[in-house]
């Protein structure tokens, strides 16, 4: 294994053993759950978004290490940012992601470390899932009551 790809390691498992902003918001405005049936991962993210910027966010993740980091990863790169930024990052995590070659958008920051990710096509979905719960969670301009 390469010293990149042992510290890439390191980063996703730190954050699966010490997840970030792990747990419930109680003040939340907006929030999503998604699920992949494949494998059981579940991932609800949690926001308060106030003028349109992210103030505070958590999540809630039953799965894999990779599903827990990607949540725990994204909570932390999320907060400050207006919703347009947030989006563009989900979309580069993704095209990252999905891709197979290359190196990671220098402002992907920690999520750099799904690199790997992309030799199993399998293993892409569960790296996804948080990104895809936020967007879902932003997508909506509507209140908790009505969020899927």
């Amino acid at each position: 294994m390469s010293d990149l790809d042992q510290l890439y390691q390191a980063v996703i498992v730190d954050h699966d053993r010490s997840p970030r902003n792990a747990g419930t918001l109680a003040d939340a405005t907006h929030h999503a759950t998604v699920d992949n049936p494949l494998c059981g991962d579940v991932v609800t993210m949690q926001l308060r978004i106030e003028d349109g910027v992210v103030r505070a966010v958590a999540f809630e993740g039953r799965g894999c290490a990779l599903s827990r980091a990607a949540a725990s990863i994204l909570t932390t790169m999320v907060v400050g940012r207006d919703l347009a930024a947030i989006k563009t990052l989900g979309a580069a995590f993704e095209t990252f992601v999905r891709g197979v070659d290359g190196p990671a958008p220098a402002d992907l920051g920690e999520l750099a470390a799904f690199a790997g990710v992309r030799r199993f096509p399998s293993r892409r979905a569960c790296a996804l899932l948080a990104p895809k719960a936020l967007d879902v969670a932003i997508g909506h301009l509507v209140t908790l009551d009505t969020c899927t």
